[in-house]
């Protein structure tokens, strides 16, 4: 089996990318660094305590009692003004003698202001303020909920649609300004072989590309998987097939890797904005909302948010998997219909 020209090739494919170290990097690397300060950047933190300074012992012992207040007490009024215009504290408090607090603050800064409001508050519920409708906190802080479960399934289709477009469009074009592809046409090799080879070594290293995403997400951040683990293979396999086929249609005429590179990014640099990679495709006007969800990268994202958040089955994400499928059908009919040896 060593031997047959399947074979050859597709190892042929396996040695030029892993000959490549920027596209090691890229493809593994890059999404994992994103991964990791995104995921540092917007960890889940507790409450925020600010540091509120307070003239007076009496005060002091009304407000110690405050969980979002950190109280430095002062013997002097100049003492907390000093350490207000050092930003030791966000907020200095004092009482007069006529019984009213006194706040000093900078109301452009955004920790005056809030120290302002839960100091009052305080203080008002130390004279014996009630709230006239009762309230009560429930937290969630389930994974699934945090920034880290939202990104790396849009990192995940990220690095599939850029491995996948560059892995065969680059390469081909590649081939054909070396003039290797006139070279192999005119062997007995099978054409069909030449362009499988690209989807095979595609598909081997797809394992690796969600192997180490996934395992990173999970073990680094605890990452919940939902949903059918075989649904979301299936899903990247056909996400990796829609843009494997949108390369191969990228790169049927193309014979410059410079042409090549901006038509990748002329397709790509959109997607990576209006998908949803690193927030929601929500945020855009409803008017383009229709355009967004055809997109192949929105439909793949979606697919695997609700499969690993939400537990979604093959069903469930039907919309995307139609979409994802009318790519592939398109562009890889489309292909082999333009494709050029020369």
């Amino acid at each position: 089996m060593t031997e047959h020209p399947l074979v050859q090739l597709t190892l042929v494919r396996f040695r030029q990318f892993l000959r490549e170290p920027g596209a090691v990097f890229w493809t593994f690397g890059f999404p994992i660094l994103i991964a990791t300060g995104l995921g540092v950047a917007f960890r889940n933190r507790p409450a925020e305590v600010l540091p509120v300074g307070v003239v007076g012992v009496e005060l002091a012992a009304e407000l110690a009692g405050a969980p979002a207040l950190a109280i430095e007490p002062f013997d002097r009024a100049e003492a907390g003004r000093q350490a207000l215009a050092e930003g030791k504290v966000a907020l200095v408090a004092e009482r007069g003698s006529d019984g009213e607090v006194v706040y000093r603050y900078d109301d452009t800064n955004p920790e005056g202001r809030r120290a302002r409001t839960l100091t009052d508050d305080a203080v008002q519920v130390a004279a014996g303020r009630t709230n006239p409708v009762a309230s009560r906190d429930e937290l969630l802080r389930e994974p699934g909920s945090r920034y880290i479960d939202f990104l790396i399934p849009g990192l995940l289709g990220m690095t599939l649609m850029g491995g996948s477009l560059w892995s065969l469009g680059f390469a081909i074009v590649e081939a054909r300004r070396r003039k290797l592809l006139r070279r192999l046409v005119a062997t007995p090799m099978p054409r069909a072989y030449f362009l499988l080879s690209y989807l095979l070594s595609r598909l081997a290293l797809l394992v690796v590309e969600i192997g180490a995403i996934l395992s990173f997400g999970v073990l680094a951040f605890g990452v919940p998987l939902h949903g059918p683990l075989a649904v979301l293979v299936g899903l990247c396999l056909l996400g990796a097939l829609a843009f494997g086929a949108i390369g191969l249609l990228i790169s049927t005429r193309v014979r410059t890797i410079e042409a090549v590179s901006g038509l990748m990014n002329l397709v790509m640099l959109p997607m990576w904005v209006l998908s949803g990679v690193f927030f929601s495709s929500q945020r855009f006007p409803e008017v383009v909302q229709p355009v967004i969800k055809a997109l192949p990268l929105t439909a793949l994202i979606d697919a695997l948010r609700a499969n690993m958040l939400q537990g979604a089955g093959v069903f469930d994400v039907g919309s995307q998997v139609a979409v994802l499928g009318t790519w592939l059908a398109v562009c890889f009919v489309a292909a082999l219909k333009l494709f050029s040896w020369r």
